[in-house]
Parts: structure tokens; C-alpha cells; sequence
């Protein structure tokens, strides 16, 4: 073996690959395909033994995976989930009956993928991806639920077969990668969907391109709006599928916003089309929107001050944060702990935020790929011309700054890339709270 512990693992990847995004699939397949034999796949090791159901999109993608798993878990079955990134450890990626990969479980994974892919290069998501891969295949589960990492079709995760595609809500974001209009990403997040099996689409007004895709490729097309939706009702909701399917009296998720009714909606119509292999109890349905959890959306710390943390780093996901931030009770201000890093559009971000935001306290994300500060104070200004944003050298700073100013009734609202989220949940000052 390589290495005995997973930090060098781990490390020893980012330097493999020369680039830290490369989109192919031919890699990952060809290292996938050595790694079949062993794994006892057969002739197609792309279509794994077990029902697979993969979640694209740009925002709402976690959401979706969370409710997927919990409700699979609440019904009994053995499910596999695999999403990216991780917030503090990178574990959280690769969970197996709802508990995390062990280091050890993930180095000798890491070993067999290195074992076959010979001189063959691999960038820091292919090589996790086979290693969550091999991990799943080997612990036999009932079902087995990928987040896609970037767009979709080139995406490692697109080398499996999905039983059902879903894609959630499709944004600007990652656009050196996926292209510059939303027509040009929904083309690459339609990647996933397959013929003949069920495309999910998870956005009420998505890009037409999106559909579109979806039938040139004869997937069964199920959109939230047209051939399935939900409808809130005082203290529930209901959920109606094609033909006569229906659930009613749903509680409310224990995800917070408005737009999580859509993504929960959303996911039960991937599960549903999996109701004949893996039919799920409506108390299993309740008992999985009742027991969700995601880390860093809309993450609340009652307290005095009051902490908020959400990983909000595209316009979409900020106007979802705007959301929820307007249905958070705070008698005080609101003070904003924000960086982003370099490929984010920081006016857009901003924008979707003002006057929610009473005071801006701008530092530099962890890590090379961080935007600069002074972008970021531009940013707030030209989103938020009266604003007076504190800058700080680091993100410790600035949440020792915003924790030192705010008062008993104000709430802190840290907010942007994962690293953001991640680096403050870290932090001595807000650990303490």
C-alpha cells in the first residue's frame, strides 16, 4: 500500500492529475473496467447489481441525495450514498447504511484503485469516485444513490448506469467548465439521463434545452409541474405522481425553505419510480422528512447572538438563503461573514441578499483558490452601494470580528464556499457557541 492513513492518501491525490478539473470519462472507465473482475460485475461493469439513482443539477443536489437516503433507511434498506464535497471530513462523501466510510475502508479502497490504473492518471474526484464505487459494489447494498460532481455528462459518475436520473435546479455556476448560457448547461447536465429510463426533472421553468435533451435521448421525461407536483397545505403537503399515485398528509421537511418542498417532491418522484424494486411505506416517507439532515444549508445555532451557516456560493442558492433568512425571526442586525472563491460571481451572490445584510465582513476563503477581498468588497458595493463592508486578512478574523460586534438579539450569517462554511464550524469562537 501507498500510504497507511488517509491525510497522505488524500493529499498525495491533488498532486496526480496535473489539472484539478479535467472532464473525460475515458480514465475512469478504462481503470473501472480492470477494476471489475474482482468485484465480480461481469460483462457490463457499469450497471451495477443493485437499483442506482444519480442526482445532477446545480443547486438542490444534496437536498435531494438527504432525502433519498433517509427515507431509504427508514424503510429498512441498505443504501449507499455517495455526494461531493465534504464539509469537514472528507468521509462524509461515502456513506454506507448512513454511516461514513472508515479511514481504514477508504486507504484500501484507495490502494485497489491504484493497483489498476497502472501509469494511468486520475484527478482527486475520479480517483474518490472509484474508491466509493468499489466500497459500494462490495458492500452489497439495495440501492445505491451518486451525486454528480460537476455538469454530468463527463462527470466520473456518469460512468455507471442510472436506473433514474434526476436533476435538480439548473443555474450559472461552474461555467469555464459547462459553458457560458444556461442552454449549454442544462445540454451537460442532461448528460445523465438515458433511454428508456426515467428523467426526473426537478426545476418548474428549467432551461428548454434540458427537456429537450431528455427526449432526444428517449428517457421517460417526469417534470415537477407537468407529470408530477406537490402542493403545501396548512401544517403538510401532498405529493401526486403520473396516473393515480399520491401521497397526502406529508409533514414538512426538516430541511428549512420554501423550495425544499420541490426538492423533496422532487426526489420521492425518483423513489417512486423505483416502487415496484424498492417500494417505500408512506410511514417511512414521514419518518425520512422528519429525521433529514444537511449540513451547512440553512445550519441555525439558536443562541444570543444567533449563527447561521449555508453554503450559498451561486445566485440561486443565495436568493434560496435570501429566503430563508426573511422567515428567521432576528430582533437585532444581521451581520454577514462572506467570501467565495475565485470562479464565483460575487455581484450576483451579494445582490440576491440585500437589505437582508446590515454589516459585511469580508475575508479571503482557505486555500489558493480564493477570490480576493477587494473583489469582494467591490462586490457588496456595487450590489449594495450604501453598504460599509469590514475587511479582514483572514476568515478567522472576521468571525472574531462579527462575533465581537454583534449583539444578544443580532443574528451572523456565514455564508459562501464550502471552505467558508467548513473553516468556520472549525473555528474556537464559533465551536464555542
Amino acid at each position: 500500500m501507498r500510504f497507511d492513513n488517509l491525510a497522505d492518501w488524500l493529499a498525495w491525490q491533488e498532486t496526480l492529475h496535473p489539472a484539478r478539473i479535467e472532464l473525460r470519462l475515458e480514465r475512469v472507465k478504462a481503470v473501472w473496467s480492470r477494476m471489475a473482475p474482482d468485484l465480480g460485475l461481469g460483462d457490463d461493469p457499469f450497471r451495477l447489481p443493485c437499483p442506482v439513482i444519480t442526482v445532477g443539477g446545480t443547486n438542490g443536489k444534496g437536498s435531494c441525495v438527504a432525502y433519498l437516503e433517509a427515507w431509504y433507511q427508514a424503510a429498512g434498506y441498505r443504501c449507499c450514498a455517495y455526494t461531493s464535497p465534504h464539509l469537514l471530513r472528507y468521509n462524509e462523501r461515502v456513506r454506507i447504511d448512513g454511516a461514513e466510510a472508515a479511514d481504514n475502508a477508504l486507504c484500501d479502497a484507495f490502494a485497489r484503485v491504484d493497483a489498476a490504473r497502472g501509469e494511468q492518471l486520475l484527478t482527486y474526484f475520479e480517483f474518490g469516485t472509484l474508491a466509493a464505487l468499489d466500497l459500494f459494489v462490495r458492500a452489497a447494498p439495495e440501492v445505491i444513490v451518486l451525486e454528480v460532481g460537476l455538469g454530468g455528462r463527463l462527470d466520473a459518475v456518469n460512468i455507471i448506469e442510472p436506473d433514474v436520473a434526476l436533476v435538480t435546479g439548473i443555474a450559472f455556476d461552474h461555467t469555464r467548465w459547462l459553458g457560458e448560457t444556461l442552454e449549454q448547461i442544462a445540454f451537460e447536465k442532461a448528460g445523465i439521463f438515458r433511454a428508456r429510463r426515467p428523467a426526473v426533472i426537478g426545476q418548474r421553468e428549467p432551461p428548454p434545452r434540458l427537456r429537450e435533451r431528455a427526449e432526444e435521448v428517449g428517457a421517460s421525461v417526469l417534470q415537477i409541474g407537468r407529470e408530477f407536483d406537490c402542493r403545501i397545505e396548512p401544517g403538510q403537503w401532498r405529493w401526486r405522481g403520473p396516473g393515480e399515485r399520491a401521497w397526502s398528509a406529508l409533514p414538512a421537511p426538516a430541511l428549512r425553505g420554501r423550495f425544499q418542498y420541490d426538492n423533496a417532491a422532487s426526489a420521492l418522484c425518483a423513489a417512486d419510480c423505483l416502487a415496484d424494486r424498492l417500494p417505500l411505506p408512506v410511514a417511512a416517507i414521514r419518518a425520512g422528512l422528519h429525521r433529514v439532515q444537511l449540513a451547512g444549508r440553512f445550519t441555525v445555532r439558536p443562541g444570543r447572538p444567533t449563527w447561521v451557516f449555508d453554503v450559498a456560493h451561486n445566485a440561486q442558492a443565495a436568493v434560496a438563503l435570501a429566503a430563508n433568512l426573511r422567515a428567521l425571526p432576528c430582533a437585532g442586525r444581521r451581520h454577514a461573514v462572506f467570501s467565495l472563491l475565485e470562479d464565483k460571481d460575487a455581484v450576483a451572490v451579494a445582490a440576491a441578499v440585500t437589505g437582508l445584510i446590515d454589516e459585511w465582513h469580508l475575508a479571503p476563503a482557505p486555500g489558493i483558490r480564493a477570490k480576493p477581498v477587494s473583489e469582494l468588497h467591490e462586490a457588496v458595493l456595487t450590489a449594495q452601494p450604501q453598504a460599509k463592508p469590514l475587511v479582514y486578512a483572514g476568515l478567522d478574523q472576521a468571525l472574531a470580528g462579527a462575533a465581537e460586534r454583534a449583539s444578544d438579539d443580532d443574528c451572523v450569517v456565514v455564508f459562501g464556499s464550502f471552505m467558508t462554511v467548513e473553516a468556520a464550524l472549525r473555528n474556537p469562537v464559533v465551536a464555542s457557541v
